[in-house]
């Protein structure tokens, strides 16, 4: 993300040793440190890091959900500054699925700070099984605190941020700060799951702390003339006109729910939500979709550097037990015998012949009541 106006490539670049001091100070010691590297450099694993392009993809090992990412570097003259995560997480016998995108601007020490610690301070959080929204919302709070106590070693910079979590494959907790997006794709329709944090948006806001937003011809409204949304994670010099609290929404998993796709703004400022989700639906394999959606963006022109992960769905729902459906079945044609007495013998009788697809014992449409 470009973050000010008339730059020219100055951006500040990763300083390896205020990084390594910097997780050092939050907890991570020497070892975090190493890991964090690992993990930074290594393109093809679940976690994104500095580079031209990455890509990968992976599944749950307890399911069929599945997912795939790309990140592609833009034409702007400075380094690789989008992250992501992508990964499952099992604990207290759940499955967590983590998927987020962090969109760096002014450097890449913010984005790569939020992908060692955002998800896990998130989980962190003593009441998050209780009262989710909360937990996240603290947390996203807490690790903007950290990383503004920190500014002397991870420098100036900023990043956006969009978080998802899949709990046990059936419920979906969205989160973001900045322009990042989320987009659910149910029976084919594109339903935005984030809202973009743009400064005309929030005018009201920056303008009551004392900031103001800018509307130069030619350009993108701005924060002080400087800042392209009105949130965001870091950016001390301009923090006390921004906020970092995060918009949140959840949804259940339903069978209609195909496929979620994060992505920076690289992607979204050539193409819109329903585009993104026609091509990615197309595509069976989410790595090969999320890699289209990166080249359709470069097609277009995008400037930007492009992040995207996409998440399939299509058919995680497991179907009902064959034996569940018979004992169910088999109460209801019991239940419905009771009270044939009640209606003409030939409708009564043909009722309970009628077939249901789940089960042939079952009256017209009963099989698939109860909460299945």
């Amino acid at each position: 993300m470009t973050s000010e106006v008339g730059r020219k490539g100055s951006y500040e670049k990763l300083d390896v040793e205020k990084v390594k001091k910097a997780l050092e100070v939050s907890g991570g010691g020497g070892g975090g440190y190493q890991i964090f590297m690992d993990k930074l450099c290594c393109f093809n694993s679940q976690h994104g890091g500095r580079g031209s392009s990455s890509s990968g993809k992976g599944r749950s090992p307890q399911g069929p959900i599945k997912y795939g990412f790309s990140l592609v570097k833009g034409k702007a003259n400075h380094p690789m500054e989008d992250y992501h995560v992508a990964k499952f997480h099992h604990t207290k016998g759940h499955e967590l699925g983590l998927f987020a995108i962090y969109d760096g601007h002014m450097g890449d020490s913010v984005p790569a700070y939020l992908q060692k610690h955002l998800f896990s301070n998130i989980l962190k959080e003593e009441n998050f099984w209780t009262d989710p929204h909360g937990s996240i919302s603290k947390a996203y709070e807490r690790t903007d605190q950290a990383i503004l106590s920190h500014s002397r070693d991870l420098g100036r910079g900023g990043s956006t941020a969009v978080t998802a979590i899949l709990i046990n494959g059936r419920k979906l907790l969205i989160a973001n700060v900045g322009d990042s997006r989320a987009v659910l794709s149910r029976g084919g329709q594109a339903i935005q799951m984030t809202i973009d944090h743009e400064p005309n948006r929030e005018r009201g806001s920056i303008e009551n702390k004392g900031g103001f937003v800018s509307n130069i011809p030619g350009d993108v409204p701005r924060v002080n003339g400087q800042l392209a949304v009105s949130r965001a994670f870091g950016d001390k010099s301009l923090k006390s006109h921004l906020r970092s609290d995060p918009d949140i929404r959840h949804t259940d998993i339903d069978p209609n729910c195909e496929i979620l796709i994060l992505a920076s703004d690289g992607l979204w400022k050539v193409m819109d939500n329903q585009e993104a989700v026609d091509i990615a639906r197309k595509i069976k394999d989410p790595q090969k979709a999320a890699k289209h959606l990166t080249a359709e963006a470069l097609r277009r022109e995008s400037k930007d550097d492009i992040s995207c992960v996409v998440v399939r769905f299509k058919g995680t729902l497991q179907p009902i037990r064959v034996k569940e459906l018979s004992h169910r079945c088999i109460f209801l044609q019991k239940l419905f015998r009771s009270c044939v007495r009640f209606l003409p013998l030939v409708g009564g009788l043909g009722l309970l012949r009628a077939g249901c697809g789940g089960c042939a014992r079952a009256p017209l449409g009963l099989a698939t009541m109860g909460g299945y």
